[in-house]
Formats: C-alpha cells, structure tokens, sequence
C-alpha cells in the first residue's frame, strides 16, 4: 500500500506548453527513461526521481519498448511506480511509449509494419500495467514499409483506445510533412514529433520545425543537453567516469569533445552565470525559445539533476545581445 501522497504546490512553478494545435499541454521539462530505470539500476532512486518529478510539476513521462537495460524493463519500472505509488493519479499524467527499435527475435522484432507497432504497444500496456498510453509514437522511419502502413497502424491504435494522441520520432522534414498529411487523411491529427535537438545540434531548424509549424505538430526535444557536454561536468576538461571516457558509449566519446568544443562550452557557461543560471539551465531555455518546441526531455540518475534542470524556467527571456552573443559561440 502507497503513502505517496502528491505535493499540493506541484502546479505552482511548472510551465505548461500547449502542443501544437492540440488542446493537450505539457510540461516544459519532461522526464525521459532512456537510462537509468533499468533492471540494471537502483530501484529506489528510480521511483525517488519520478516522484519528485511529479512534486515538481513534471506531469509527462517518456518511455519505449526498448528503454532499460534489458530491454523492457524501463517500462516494468515505471509499471511498478504507477500500481504501487501513482495510480490516483493517473489522469494527472502523460505517459508515453514508442515502438520501431529492434525489440525481439525475427521479421516483426523491429520497424515500422503494422504488425509490430501494434503488438509492440500491446507488449508495453502490458509490463505497465495500464489500458492506454497518452502518446504513442514510430520511433524511427521503415525505408521498406509504407509510410501509409505506419500512420494507418497509428490511426488504428487511437481508434482502438490504446493511445489518445500520436507522433513520431527521428524523420526528417519530407518523411514529417507526409505522414502529417497522412494522418490528418485519416482523421487522426499528428499531435508531435521528437527530436534531438540542443545548441550542439540544431538540424531541426533546417526544415523540420517549419514542418510542423505548418502542419499544426508539437516538437519535444531530447538529449538537449548534448549527452551531458552542455552541464558543468566537462568544464575542467573529460572526467575519468564520464559518459564521454567510457569506450562503451555508443553516443558520446572522449573523440567527441574537441577543445574547440570544451572551450565553446566555458564561453557558453559565462554567458549562462551573466543571466544567473548554470550552463544545463541555459541550454534548456534556449531549445525552448523555439515556440514550436512544447516541452525539452531530460535525463536524470540524481534527484538534484532534475531539481537543477527545472531552475531553468526561472529565466526563459533572452535579450537579443545574448542571443547574438550565443550564435557567435556556436557558429
């Protein structure tokens, strides 16, 4: 039995965006579950980080199929917080799920088919013990399927009530402008995409944030800390325990950060304690400057990584010699 009880200020500081055209808002910081909800990770300190998530205002919770390690077992994480310590409050959040990463053995394990969108959601319902998920998205384009195939499974899952809203994630402007097209076909409007995006990678503003500004879709951005490079931790240079010093990281190595990168980063740090905020909180409020950007997604393994990173809506205003003075940083 819980004794989780809310906080009764959790609206109090959050900033909610609403998403595109839609009539759903989110929060402007999101909690993701990429890493460190694993069965591999500290079950306590999981379920510390998303209920101080939810004590802060951070509503949205961002899963997929493949989330852990092992695979799965971000999603049986959060199933186990929701039945034991957040089911009153399940029509207080938004939880989403994705499928499209390899995620089991043979022709339907992986990709963009009905076959495996469809089965794939109804594997994560169940190690989260729930009956729909707020956002479903495609997590990546299939080069083989139709792309009519992909959105219609969508469209169909909605119509199920398996999802209430729908997205996709890591196609790019064309493949974006024609599954909006598809979807708003069908009559299931594309409510968002996401996408990575920070200052170290800003591919979204060749096109795609233009697409969905156009077809009425949110944007969510994740890694918009760039893997931990725009946080105080490569400041004085690679610590030895870093994500980037591991030979094992698939996303960020010690080749990655250059100096000319470590010293863009220190000047981009002065700029951020100018406007009294750390670099991560400056990093933040400059992806959600981009008014199509409804919410940014962080990461976390500590309690005071989430608490810093919300301190960045303290200060989301730019003046125009700051902005400036940032784009001659990065260019």
């Amino acid at each position: 039995m819980s004794h989780y009880q809310a906080s009764e200020q959790r609206y109090e500081t959050m900033r909610y965006n609403r998403c595109g055209h839609s009539g759903l808002k989110l929060p402007a910081v999101s909690l993701g579950m990429w890493h460190n909800f694993g069965d591999v990770d500290v079950y306590a300190n999981a379920k510390a980080m998303m209920l101080r998530s939810f004590d802060l205002g951070i509503t949205h919770f961002d899963l997929a199929n493949n989330y852990g390690p092992s695979a799965g077992s971000a999603e049986e994480t959060f199933g186990k917080v929701i039945s034991r310590e957040l089911k009153s409050y399940r029509d207080e959040l938004i939880v989403s799920t994705k499928a499209g990463y390899y995620m089991w053995p043979g022709p339907y394990g992986e990709w963009g088919s009905r076959k495996n969108l469809i089965s794939s959601l109804d594997q994560s319902l169940t190690r989260m013990g729930l009956d729909y998920v707020d956002i479903f998205y495609s997590h990546r384009p299939d080069p083989e399927t139709p792309l009519e195939e992909t959105m219609g499974a969508l469209d169909q899952i909605v119509r199920q009530g398996k999802a209430l809203y729908v997205g996709i994630s890591n196609y790019n402007a064309e493949q974006t402008r024609e599954a909006i097209a598809i979807l708003k076909r069908l009559g299931t409007p594309m409510l968002i995409h996401q996408a990575t995006y920070s200052m170290m990678n800003r591919w979204v503003e060749d096109g795609l944030l233009d697409a969905l500004e156009d077809g009425g879709a949110g944007c969510i951005a994740f890694s918009p800390l760039a893997q931990g490079m725009l946080t105080s931790r490569y400041l004085g240079g690679i610590p030895v325990d870093s994500r980037a010093a591991s030979s094992n990281s698939p996303f960020l190595n010690t080749k990655d950060i250059t100096e000319e990168k470590l010293n863009r980063i220190k000047r981009l740090n002065e700029i951020a304690a100018e406007r009294g905020q750390t670099l991560a909180q400056l990093a933040l409020a400059w992806v959600l400057r981009q008014k199509q950007v409804a919410s940014v997604l962080i990461g976390a393994s500590r309690i005071e990584q989430i608490e810093d990173n919300i301190g960045a809506l303290n200060h989301l205003q730019f003046e125009e010699g700051e902005l400036s003075a940032i784009e001659r940083i990065l260019q």
